[in-house]
């Protein structure tokens, strides 16, 4: 059974991103590092069987589209990010037996994680999967079965209680498998934490070591 995984990003140029990183950083690093890590997370995208990739942008497909070569797009539309998450979700249902959802500022990913998601999700009976990070939010969600448009915008996003409260409104929705949890990169200080689990990886894709030798090179001493 085929699967859909979206991964949400804006575009550079186009959006504010990652403004606490660019704090510290500089807004031209700050945006340098999130391609290079939406790029990484690509990659391990591409060595899951089975599951066909897509980029969900900020905003409209058409002004994002030069932006962002090589993945389908996927317009996230306005609202919060709940909604968006629940229109990109729903979208790739009507293509897919399911749908994973991804940030692009967890490039620590290991496709093994990945694989596992979709081979539990590829389920018959309904199931979801949740990859939680650190700061209390999530860095994957998926399922095999469509939320109501109301169960996304049960729990606030971006606070400590955001994957418990997400677990909490999707739960009725089938059963669960978490992943490990990832350190979300939102500021200099989350950059230290995320190579290092990059380097615990046993095999590290070429696009994730482009993304260790940049960052270490532009990390304050």
């Amino acid at each position: 059974m085929s699967g859909g995984a979206a991964i949400f990003v804006k575009t550079p140029g186009l959006s504010p991103l990652k403004t606490r990183l660019a704090a510290g950083l500089g807004t031209p690093a700050a945006e340098a590092w999130y391609r290079l890590a939406a790029d990484a997370v690509a990659a391990v995208l591409s060595r899951v069987p089975g599951v066909s990739g897509y980029r969900a942008v900020a905003e409209p497909v058409a002004s994002a589209a030069g932006a962002w070569p090589g993945l389908p797009l996927l317009e996230q539309g306005e609202g919060e990010l709940g909604a968006r998450m629940g229109r990109v979700h729903a979208a790739l249902l009507e293509r897919h037996h399911f749908a994973l959802l991804l940030g692009a500022d967890t490039p620590q990913l290991d496709p093994a994680w990945l694989i596992e998601a979709a081979e539990w999700l590829a389920a018959d009976e309904p199931r979801l999967v949740m990859g939680p990070a650190r700061d209390g939010g999530f860095w994957l969600l998926g399922a095999n079965r469509n939320p109501k448009p109301d169960d996304w915008l049960r729990s606030p996003c971006g606070t400590s209680d955001t994957a418990r409260g997400f677990r909490a409104a999707l739960g009725r929705h089938g059963a669960w498998l978490h992943l490990p949890e990832l350190t979300d990169v939102d500021e200099v200080r989350d950059l230290e934490p995320m190579l290092a689990e990059l380097a615990a990886l046993e095999r590290p894709l070429p696009a994730q070591a482009r993304l260790a030798d940049w960052t270490r090179a532009v990390l304050p001493r």
